[in-house]
């Protein structure tokens, strides 16, 4: 049995293509990325998954202009596609916990900093790692954790440290975070939680 999978995005889709390319290399056997959903038209993860002739969605602000909107029109798309995982892939949209509490341990987000660490409402994107300068810690990495009620507040799954060097913008920062560490463990963390939903 494979578990149906859903990737929850709003933007590029690089964390998505990693999903993509551990599935084509072997990495996730257990899962499957049976849906894309983007809460913005043109959004270029979109065309990622159509690249990989994965079916997509777009429910945009002008169509569902409310949380609650939103979110029962995405339940009902979900429910009818039986899918069994929801990973969020740099989806900028805070989930309520009316819908989280319906897929406990279900739903996984990676985030770009170590967690206790740069987290919460507020800390997204460049900002995390603006923080993480600004703190001048030397050791910052990501988090595969699981999605609750509170923001970045559910188990965590994976982590993996990355060295700040000498010189680091948050751009640069950003990027090798990415690459040494979202797109690392990200794919680890939805074969393992896939494997253990299919087991179920």
């Amino acid at each position: 049995m494979v578990t149906k999978i859903a990737v929850l995005v709003s933007g590029g889709g690089t964390n998505l293509q990693a999903i993509l390319d551990a599935e084509k290399s072997g990495i996730i056997t257990s899962g499957k990325v049976s849906l894309v959903v983007s809460n913005k038209e043109g959004a270029y993860a979109l065309e990622r998954a159509k690249n990989h002739s994965v079916e997509t969605l777009v429910l945009s602000k002008a169509e569902y202009p409310t949380n609650a909107d939103f979110e029962k029109k995405l339940i009902e798309e979900l429910e009818r596609r039986e899918i069994g995982l929801i990973v969020l892939a740099g989806f900028m949209k805070i989930l309520s916990a009316d819908f989280t509490s319906r897929y406990p341990e279900r739903i996984i987000n990676v985030h770009p900093a170590l967690i206790p660490s740069f987290c919460g409402e507020g800390f997204y994107g460049l900002k995390v790692h603006e923080a993480a300068l600004s703190y001048g810690v030397k050791v910052t990495g990501a988090t595969v954790h699981f999605v609750n009620e509170i923001p970045d507040g559910g188990r965590i799954i994976a982590q993996k440290a990355v060295y700040i060097e000498d010189g680091d913008t948050p751009e640069i920062l950003q990027k090798r975070v990415m690459e040494e560490a979202e797109w690392k463990i990200l794919p680890l963390a939805v074969e393992k939680v896939s494997k253990e939903i299919a087991e179920k």
